[in-house]
């Protein structure tokens, strides 16, 4: 039996597209137990991922995308067996919420996210969803993961974006025993997961929220930006315009 389990959580871009080969090999070299990957899609590129990931042993899937669809979506890939825990709390935006139980030796349960942007409306009752969600939560050791599109003002951003709404959200889960893995391990260290395009500021946008009876576990949560392999040229965005987030547990 290993000594951890370790999770990869990564907004691959887009389903992956012609990078969708190169996204494969850098999953395979982070040696995954479990990966929970936003931006999925049920494109052709991204159906491809799934049958590579199976083969390399993640073969227990679940996934929000629709066949033939360019929306984005999420999928769960486990060396596990997973089922799917429906809860009422849960959010109910399409494609963007997939919560499971993950059948390890220590079974756990992971919230997929992808957090709408503000300016799509929806963003609000996404981030009050989770929030009760958490707040209800008895279903044992869990954590919730992904794209947020949110963060803390001044500490999660170069420049002013995030609003009190966002920042109320990720100050509660905390309140709540939900602690973010990254804080809870690196305390106020800088760290960015996406750059804006044109000023090229930096945001910390994906995070992971671990439960009280899960935190005992938490051993380790980095920031790594996806490479090629042997690559060395400083552009940060080679394979997706998001760092992944690897968080290890011990078994």
């Amino acid at each position: 039996m290993p000594d951890h389990v370790r999770l990869v959580a990564w907004n691959i871009r887009a389903g992956g597209g012609r990078r969708i080969e190169l996204i494969a090999d850098q999953l395979r070299r982070w040696q995954p137990d479990v990966v929970a990957l936003s931006e999925f899609r049920g494109t052709p590129a991204s159906a491809w991922l799934a049958e590579e990931l199976a083969a390399r042993g993640l073969p227990h899937q679940r996934t929000t995308a629709e066949s033939a669809s360019a929306v984005n979506s999420l999928l769960v890939a486990s060396r596990w067996p997973i089922r799917t825990r429906p809860n009422a709390a849960a959010p109910t935006e399409p494609n963007r919420w997939l919560l499971a139980g993950i059948q390890a030796p220590t079974p756990f349960a992971i919230g997929a996210m992808h957090i709408p942007n503000r300016v799509t409306g929806r963003k609000g009752d996404y981030l009050a969803s989770v929030l009760e969600l958490t707040r209800r939560w008895r279903g044992g050791p869990a954590l919730i993961v992904g794209d947020t599109n949110s963060g803390r003002i001044d500490l999660d951003e170069e420049v002013p974006t995030f609003d009190r709404r966002e920042d109320r959200w990720m100050r509660s889960l905390d309140a709540g025993g939900w602690a973010d893995a990254f804080r809870a391990l690196h305390g106020e260290r800088r760290a960015y997961t996406w750059y804006s395009p044109n000023g090229r500021n930096g945001f910390r946008l994906d995070e992971a929220f671990i439960n009280r009876a899960l935190q005992p576990r938490l051993r380790a949560a980095r920031y790594v930006w996806g490479k090629p392999q042997g690559e060395r040229t400083p552009r940060r965005e080679v394979l997706s315009d998001h760092a992944a987030l690897i968080v290890d547990f011990d078994a």
